[in-house]
């Protein structure tokens, strides 16, 4: 397959499939659609056709990501404490069932820490449309279950900086720099968010034929810088985009202006490219059924969790909106793939797929008529 023939098709994705899935009530399964189509056309493509989508693909996580950190309003410090308490009761007990899971599945030990931090993640932007209509949750639950879920994603994407940053198995000293240099960028982002949502707002008010281009420029160029400081760009990004205010624009947020170029085109890019680089055959391989053991298990270990130990205040599947976590699982296993490792990158996605697939089949539908309200 030429990257003509592979464009034409992920450009009618693009356009069918958020549709198709809002109409499902389901716009979680966009993300994951994405990567099976990859994983279909993966072993028809070309190898420089392959390598031209992974390289542009990053660039859709870079902004991916971004969005993800603009999707989440930190609330007052005063309002996370309950959370807080409730993230330890509910993330510990988990650790020893993932670390155990990854081992199984053939992980070192520092990749099982790195899947078991993804895995035990919330991808908000994921389940966010889910929990804004769920029916289980009354009026006390319903906020404390989206600190929950933003804690947990944020704590993800912190462990993940510190983990990933060791993969490459650098020397103890220039781990130590790396991990000075992340904290100066993420404190540099947290000093400078004032500053660049003012510049945002002031490029989306005045700017009208290269709006687009000035916003994603910028983005870029600050992901950029962070890279230099050993912070990765999609970690940047978030971290940008976390302490970054809403932007609003004619009733519109920034997401909404950038989606031409994100959601439309580079975000679904970037999955198609994480799908093609995992083999076909290890969808009928002992990883696959590996994945699919783990994905149960979590699933079950949840359930019981929050039936016994750490229930959330709603109602027997209310832990179901704290369990999708494939954009943070996608995260990993870029990592992963970077680092050589794609049979271990192909357990953790083929698991946080599974995971997030039975948790948003089993939420209670969205329906599209919310959607175009909301």
């Amino acid at each position: 397959m030429t990257s003509i023939e592979l464009l034409v098709i992920l450009l009618l994705l693009v356009m069918a499939v958020p549709d198709a899935c809002a109409w499902l009530g389901r716009p979680a399964l966009a993300y994951p659609v994405f990567v099976c189509f990859g994983l279909l056309v993966g072993p028809m493509l070309r190898p420089e056709v392959g390598n031209m989508i992974q390289e542009a693909g990053q660039i859709g996580f870079v902004l991916l990501l971004f969005e993800v950190g603009l999707e989440i309003d930190l609330p007052v410090w005063r309002e996370l404490r309950r959370p807080s308490l409730y993230l330890l009761r509910w993330v510990l007990p988990q650790y020893p069932v993932l670390l155990a899971l990854a081992r199984f599945a053939g992980l070192p030990w520092l990749e099982s820490f790195v899947a078991a931090a993804a895995l035990s993640a919330c991808s908000v932007g994921m389940a966010h449309a889910a929990w804004k209509t769920y029916p289980g949750l009354n009026e006390r639950a319903r906020p404390f279950v989206l600190h929950v879920m933003v804690l947990l994603e944020v704590l993800a994407v912190v462990l993940l900086s510190v983990e990933t940053a060791v993969l490459g198995r650098a020397p103890t000293w220039l781990f130590g720099l790396k991990l000075a240099g992340m904290a100066l960028v993420v404190y540099a982002c947290s000093r400078m968010a004032v500053h660049v949502t003012k510049l945002l707002q002031l490029v989306l008010e005045k700017a009208t034929r290269w709006r687009l281009h000035f916003v994603t420029l910028l983005v870029l160029a600050i992901c950029a810088i962070g890279e230099r400081f050993g912070l990765s760009g999609p970690k940047t990004a978030f971290f940008l985009g976390l302490f970054s205010s809403r932007v609003r624009h004619d009733g519109g947020n920034l997401e909404d202006w950038m989606a031409p170029i994100s959601k439309r085109f580079l975000i679904p890019l970037f999955f198609t490219a994480l799908g093609t680089q995992m083999p076909l055959v290890a969808l009928f391989s002992r990883t696959a059924l590996l994945g699919l053991i783990a994905a149960a298990l979590i699933i079950a270990c949840r359930h019981v969790l929050h039936a016994r130990f750490a229930p959330t205040g709603g109602d027997g599947n209310a832990y179901l909106l704290l369990c999708p976590n494939f954009t943070l699982v996608a995260l990993a296993a870029s990592s992963l793939l970077a680092a050589h490792q794609p049979e271990m990158a192909s357990w953790l996605l083929l698991t946080g797929l599974l995971v997030t697939l039975i948790a948003v089949m089993a939420l209670p539908r969205y329906q599209a008529i919310q959607i175009q309200t909301s």
